[in-house]
């Protein structure tokens, strides 16, 4: 090859790299408003959710940290949980509960009735549960002194 066809292939890269990339560009820039305010959207923070007492009660922030006789928080003892969490075995014996209720449906052997009824009752324990148990809680909370360490 002589030193003329060497130029002309580089002359004829660089004019279709150019074309390929102000392809690109174009291509790129194709967008509608729409798409670039649900992309603008999406990478906002999200909102904070500010939850309001329902009694319209102001919520008591106590503390379970214990302090010195000099006001500074003493770390040695460990925190304790609000609640006692369910086991590993609790949620197996959950687990298989609602399997075999889900599987009773599908083999025909529960009437559609009667897995709506049950259902309805496990939502009405889900919905009362909390409400009963942070009850239960604040009335423990309201029996104890307040903790401090010498």
């Amino acid at each position: 090859m002589g030193s003329g066809m060497v130029a002309r292939l580089n002359r004829y890269s660089v004019l279709c790299g150019a074309m390929c990339g102000i392809l690109a560009l174009t291509l790129a820039s194709c967008s509608t408003p729409e798409e670039k305010a649900a992309f603008a959207k999406r990478k906002q923070p999200p909102q904070a959710v500010i939850v309001k007492p329902a009694r319209g009660t102001q919520v008591e922030e106590t503390s379970t940290q214990q302090h010195y006789k000099d006001g500074y928080p003493s770390f040695n003892s460990p925190p304790t949980a609000a609640n006692v969490q369910i086991n590993d075995q609790q949620a197996g014996d959950m687990v298989k509960q609602l399997t075999a209720l889900g599987s009773q449906r599908k083999a025909g052997t529960i009437s559609e009735a009667e897995y709506q009824k049950r259902v309805a009752e496990m939502r009405k324990l889900a919905a009362e549960h909390g409400q009963d148990t942070l009850q239960e809680i604040q009335k423990e909370g309201s029996t104890q002194p307040a903790q401090t360490q010498n």
